[in-house]
């Protein structure tokens, strides 16, 4: 089991259900959309924000993102860090139906794949480098600012795992979450971008 001091900030309670089972940080449900009218809920996230520090781990789908922005706008004080999981299509055990974009959640990851997103964070993790991927990297391998960076990003998320809807300022903080500038070089070199 992982040791992960800060607090990890998911959208439903199967998401915190799934979260624990692979560490035992302390786990928070937005409860979906009901972040943007609960004030309460808000005030906590950033008390947590400033005094533990958040892993923000939603859905790879269009609300989980909206959730995570939200977040990220929100929180003015403290650490806010976020883990993606893959874009794996599917539909979890529980519900009837696959989502609206066919994609499995948080509560829908395999142990062996959150635990995998989740490594990085943990206490015992060893630290990266302080040579971190920055704005200007990616533009001097094309994942931003060019014609096709979007396209080029989206191969690389694939490569990564990351999902494919995230922006370039959402890359950056993806791949110093979970690798060196050196490793990244390799992959994006292994794919020929």
């Amino acid at each position: 089991m992982l040791h992960i001091t800060r607090a990890i900030i998911v959208e439903g309670t199967y998401d915190c259900r799934r979260v624990e089972e692979v560490c035992d940080a302390f786990c928070f449900a937005t409860g979906g959309f009901d972040i943007f009218a609960d004030g309460e809920k808000r005030n906590f996230i950033r008390r947590l924000a400033r005094e533990r520090g958040l892993i923000v781990l939603t859905d790879p789908d269009r609300a989980g993102f909206a959730i995570r922005a939200h977040i990220k706008n929100i929180v003015k004080e403290g650490e806010v860090l976020h883990a993606y999981t893959p874009e794996i299509y599917g539909k979890e055990r529980r519900k009837p139906r696959p989502s609206a974009e066919g994609k499995l959640g948080v509560e829908g990851m395999d142990r062996q794949t959150l635990e995998e997103v989740l490594r990085p964070f943990a206490a015992d993790a060893p630290p990266l480098p302080p040579d971190p991927v920055t704005k200007l990297d990616l533009y001097e391998l094309g994942l931003s600012g060019a014609a096709d960076s979007a396209a080029r990003r989206r191969e690389l998320c694939e490569r990564l795992g990351i999902p494919s809807r995230i922006s370039a300022n959402s890359l950056l903080e993806a791949v110093n979450a979970i690798m060196t500038k050196k490793q990244f070089g390799e992959v994006v070199n292994s794919i020929n971008l």
